[in-house]
């Protein structure tokens, strides 16, 4: 489906959508001048939506197993199975499969916020004109809210297409924390394409861990609106283990001083899966640090795809910026494409970045095979080695525990 058949959807189901009329006319707006994105735009040089636009969109079906995609997620052998979770089921509310804690704000429907204007891209416009459901999780002032699962799953088992595009919103008043873990997971022809909005106060903590461990034919569009404010923290880590086709794509603004922005990952791909890890941290005041690094590992004809941009303002001295993309080949047909890029206009700053790509070290892969470790243990031990690196970036132990469990199952089926 191209642009203007979006639209067409749009015009003839605009009526019984939920609020935010004026947004969706704007977002329509746009698509209706700029299209979708395409690979003449510098920010999707590496990856192309025709995998998209040759899909037939129709009608979610009546009834989904949701239940067995949520028990195949593993939840309970990770020790989440208690922890407060929203899950949605091709993109709306599904209270069954929910269990809200009734000490938290937490506000269903959609919610649009301030921080993903359609106009910057138009795949948020896709979003914002189309989105039916959603959800917006507020954490009062210094109020520790815990642990929070938000759960998109993904279920059809027959084509045409079916498309989800969840819209959420979390704001943090001062001083308060929350740790967030958010799950894409399902199987069969489905597209989804969630919008996350984040406010953060002064002194106030996300912690955001994203599992995107779509079905193989899926295809995964995830766009992350942060503004962190003075002396707070957004901690991010994503794991990209599914979907056909996948980009995730995080723009944070640190907009107060002392403020903190980690956006790190790890991207496990095999066959002709594609993934786009693409960041944008802009340093607008004083004294603020961003961290990412992210490793991929890449197999038969997969391509890997990280674009990483840290932009500092002409006020924000004192900035301490870094970046690292590390690329792990593991057959001559996977491909990797890195574009780290700094933009300084500031001019007392400590900034760096940097990028890597190669095989498995020969001579570490000879050693353990010369103590009787088999060739495909001794492969698989090296690769969970660079992983576990990106992992121990994790500070929770359940989420941790979660993620390494669909690494095993990830690799278990990847091929060389």
């Amino acid at each position: 489906m191209n642009a203007q058949a979006f639209l067409d959807l749009y015009e003839d189901g605009k009526q019984s959508l939920p609020g935010a009329v004026q947004a969706r006319d704007l977002a329509a707006a746009l698509l209706r001048t700029s299209g979708l994105p395409t690979r003449r735009m510098e920010q999707w040089k590496y990856t192309d939506l025709r995998l998209l636009t040759a899909l037939t969109l129709g009608d979610a079906p009546d009834t989904v197993d949701a239940a067995m995609l949520l028990d195949n997620l593993g939840l309970a052998e990770a020790g989440l199975a208690d922890t407060s979770r929203l899950v949605f089921v091709n993109g709306r509310f599904e209270s069954s499969l929910s269990r809200l804690d009734e000490g938290l704000d937490i506000e269903i429907g959609v919610s649009m916020g301030p921080l993903a204007r359609p106009e910057r891209d138009g795949m948020v416009a896709l979003n914002t004109m189309l989105t039916k459901d959603g959800a917006r999780i507020h954490v009062g002032p210094g109020i520790d809210a815990g642990r929070v699962l938000l759960v998109c799953l993904g279920r059809n088992d027959a084509e045409p297409a079916v498309l989800t595009q969840p819209r959420f919103a979390v704001l943090l008043e001062e001083g308060a924390r929350l740790s967030l873990l958010e799950i894409a997971h399902g199987d069969g022809l489905y597209v989804n394409n969630p919008v996350l909005e984040i406010e953060l106060r002064a002194r106030a903590h996300l912690a955001h861990v994203l599992l995107q461990d779509e079905g193989a034919r899926a295809l995964h569009f995830s766009t992350v609106y942060t503004s962190v404010d003075t002396a707070a923290s957004y901690d991010s880590f994503t794991l990209a283990l599914g979907a056909r086709l996948a980009r995730h794509e995080v723009h944070a603004r640190l907009a107060g001083r002392g403020g903190t922005v980690h956006v790190n990952g790890a991207q496990l791909l095999g066959d002709r899966q594609h993934a786009d890890l693409t960041s944008v941290i802009a340093h607008d005041a004083p004294g603020c640090i961003s961290r990412q690094t992210v490793k991929n590992v890449l197999s038969g004809h997969a391509r890997g795809v990280f674009q990483g941009k840290i932009v500092v303002d002409r006020i924000a001295q004192k900035t301490d910026g870094y970046q690292m993309n590390q690329a792990l080949l593991l057959s001559e047909t996977a491909e990797i494409d890195s574009k780290p890029e700094l933009e300084i206009y500031a001019d007392d700053v400590k900034c760096s970045h940097g990028a890597t790509a190669g095989a498995l070290d020969e001579e570490q892969l000879f050693y353990l095979r010369s103590r009787g470790v088999p060739a495909d243990t001794a492969r698989a031990i090296l690769v969970r080695a660079f992983l576990d690196d990106a992992l121990a970036l994790i500070e929770d132990a359940p989420v941790r525990a979660l993620l390494d469990a669909a690494l095993d199952r990830s690799w278990s089926g990847s091929t060389p």
